[in-house]
């Protein structure tokens, strides 16, 4: 008997209405090692009436005493890094150590969330008219619902929920069935940390859930990681019920490689880049675009890397890539391998050729030479260890076919010219830019977010963003009269 992921809502576990349950795999084995409940709507509404319970209290709890619990919360995270890593890297796949450095990532933005009192500071103007000030505040939403993806189980969650929280609204976190542990142990060390029941809950599930949580009327606001299509649905679908929403998309990263670039350096942090976490990043390299006579040496030396790569568990010493998430997941990647080569691209390193003992769902890193955008290895994301080599003329022309693409999450740049890559930065149309940085997610206390398909909504993920859009402001004109004054049925000014 496996055992049972259950919910968690108003403080406890509980099993609620749910009745369907889906497997979490281990994918280094390819056994079953949980069920995960999945949440009809009667269990969501439980959540939310959790929620909305909770948010007049904590609403109006002090900025300082939310600021603390933060702090409590940061140190209790830090303290249990590795027993979260591990719980990671037990249901994802990735190697202890990405999935640290997931934890890492995702501890920043609770450092940020920190800083509360500071960040919610309002503005104020002193007698903008004679005996009239001016000021601004602002205050949380209401119950807020996160709905996030499986390649980062901890990280992601983590850009939502410490802000949501520390701003003054409840949440409810909907993880992916796929890896649903990690939700539940930070649920336990808010609680741990002080944080009133109600305040954080998860449910788990699948297009039930989300449904439920996009029409309910008491959500107020909805974040959201995933593909663009999920994406764009959640945007549409939420925004139609009055909803605030932010939702990131997908992503097809382009690295642009230039003949002046360090190539052993630039080959080194694209193999990381394009195999970390088995390709499984929204923030991947994925195509490499080698400009002018860079691509044969380009090719030559990410292969050899790829080929050096340690494939194997992600809780084995000495792993560098662990498996794929799931057999579909599996399948997908390898049919993909099979249509770049039918398409005429050049299978330079193919990663059926890796074995790992048993049963897990392993593919190895794989590079296709000779792609061209009509292939559906350089059009569709793969989410796999997949790198597609395109080949330019031209810095204009790299420039030219990243801006080409319906994605526009990240892209990076290698070059030892600074004016190459000021013209890259200013040029290209994508949200977040690498210069010899492969991997250009931001600091917390910047905001994440692409452009075009990979991002519907306003705003931007955690950073100054975040606290904008988990929060709402009030401005408020004030006049205290010493002695009664007439009033003016004119529109007021300033005297």
């Amino acid at each position: 008997m496996h055992p049972i992921i259950r919910h968690r809502i108003g403080g406890r576990e509980t099993t609620g209405h749910s009745t369907r349950t889906a497997p979490v795999w281990n994918p280094a084995t390819g056994e079953r090692q949980a069920a995960v409940l999945l949440a009809e709507p009667a269990d969501v509404d439980a959540a939310v009436q959790a929620a909305r319970s909770a948010l007049p209290d904590w609403a109006d709890t002090s900025v300082m005493r939310r600021a603390r619990l933060m702090f409590a919360f940061r140190t209790l995270v830090e303290k249990h890094l590795d027993e979260l890593a591990r719980i990671v890297s037990a249901e994802h796949g990735k190697v202890f150590e990405d999935a640290k450095g997931e934890l890492v990532r995702g501890l920043e933005v609770i450092d940020f969330a920190c800083g509360i009192p500071h960040l919610l500071k309002g503005e104020y103007s002193d007698q903008v008219s004679t005996g009239v000030d001016l000021f601004s505040f602002r205050q949380p939403l209401g119950v807020c619902a996160g709905i996030t993806p499986f390649n980062f189980p901890a990280m992601v969650p983590m850009w939502m929920h410490p802000i949501a929280i520390a701003t003054g609204n409840t949440f409810v976190l909907k993880p992916s069935e796929r890896d649903p542990s990690a939700a539940g142990f930070v649920a336990e060390l808010y609680a741990e940390a002080g944080l009133p029941d109600g305040v954080f809950n998860v449910v788990h599930g699948d297009k039930v859930a989300v449904d439920a949580l996009l029409d309910h009327p008491d959500v107020a606001a909805v974040s959201f990681v995933g593909s663009t299509p999920i994406a764009r649905y959640v945007h549409e679908r939420a925004t139609a019920n009055g909803k605030r929403v932010q939702a990131l998309g997908g992503a097809k990263n382009h690295a642009v490689v230039l003949p002046d670039a360090d190539l052993e350096n630039a080959a080194e942090h694209l193999v990381s880049a394009a195999y970390g976490s088995a390709g499984q990043r929204c923030m991947a390299i994925s195509v490499a675009v080698a400009v002018g006579d860079v691509a044969e040496p380009l090719v030559k030396l990410i292969g050899e890397k790829a080929r050096a790569i340690k494939v194997g568990p992600g809780l084995t010493p000495g792993s560098e890539m662990g498996p794929v998430v799931s057999p579909e997941a599996l399948e997908r990647v390898k049919g993909y391998l099979d249509a770049g080569t039918a398409a005429g691209a050049e299978l330079v390193v193919d990663g059926r050729d890796s074995t790992v003992d048993g049963d897990g769902f392993f593919v190895g890193p794989t590079l296709f030479d000779g792609v061209t955008p009509e292939m559906s290895v350089y059009r569709d994301e793969i989410f796999g260890p997949v790198l597609a080599v395109v080949r330019v003329d031209s810095l204009t022309e790299a420039i030219d076919l990243i801006n080409a693409s319906e994605w526009a999450n990240g892209t990076a740049i290698f070059t030892g010219s600074g004016r190459s890559a000021r013209q890259f930065q200013r040029s290209v149309q994508v949200g977040m830019i690498g210069v010899n940085v492969p991997i250009p997610v931001p600091m917390a206390f910047y905001s994440f977010g692409g452009w075009k398909q990979s991002l519907f909504g306003a705003h931007h993920m955690h950073g100054p963003e975040g606290v904008a859009f988990y929060t709402r402001a009030k401005a408020v004109t004030s006049r205290w009269p010493e002695s009664p004054e007439a009033a003016s049925l004119h529109f007021p000014t300033a005297v």
